[in-house]
């Protein structure tokens, strides 16, 4: 297959999003402009959880979207994830842990195992964080990690929401555009 050919290719993206400045207005805004990236395909209920690293600032409130698009991960990072993020007005600082209004991750891409700047992908948080896992789960619960072979379902399934400091919003609804 050419670079042409593999560049031409639908993918599957599997990003998570959170907020913690004015939230309710941010993530619906950022499934919106994401759609001008490839189709929304699902989005996940949104999640409030406890700050980490980070004691004394708001919650935030976390979703996952699946994006079906013909962008390659790097192109998705450096001009889709980072479009919506600058129209959204993330600041970037020394703090890693700063509130933010908008933050996009590729979590998942395709099948793939692959290094995008200084993230990997499947991105480890997958493992790690309820906030994450959740999400993913609830948009493709049969996804297959690629490298541990669990599914998105049995990943979550590690986590308490509760005892993880995290609530189900029901009064909010993210819808794909």
């Amino acid at each position: 297959m050419s670079d042409e050919e593999k560049d031409e290719q639908i993918h599957h993206a599997y990003l998570s999003l959170g907020s913690n400045i004015d939230a309710e207005r941010n993530l619906p805004a950022a499934v919106m402009e994401l759609g001008r990236f490839g189709r929304v395909l699902r989005v996940s209920s949104i999640w409030q959880s406890t700050p980490v690293g980070a004691p004394g600032q708001p919650d935030y409130l976390n979703a996952a979207l699946l994006l079906e698009t013909d962008l390659t991960a790097e192109d998705l990072k450096k001009n889709g994830i980072a479009s919506v993020e600058a129209l959204l007005g993330r600041v970037r600082g020394k703090d890693r842990n700063a509130p933010r209004t908008i933050d996009i991750d590729i979590m998942l891409f395709d099948s793939e195992h692959l290094r995008l700047g200084d993230r990997e992908i499947p991105d480890p948080e997958v493992l790690e964080r309820p906030f994450v896992a959740i999400p993913l789960a609830e948009i493709a619960p049969d996804y297959i990690h690629p490298v541990t072979g669990e599914s998105l379902a049995e990943i979550a399934s590690r986590f308490n929401p509760s005892s993880s400091g995290m609530r189900l919003r029901s009064d909010l609804i993210l819808e794909p555009y």
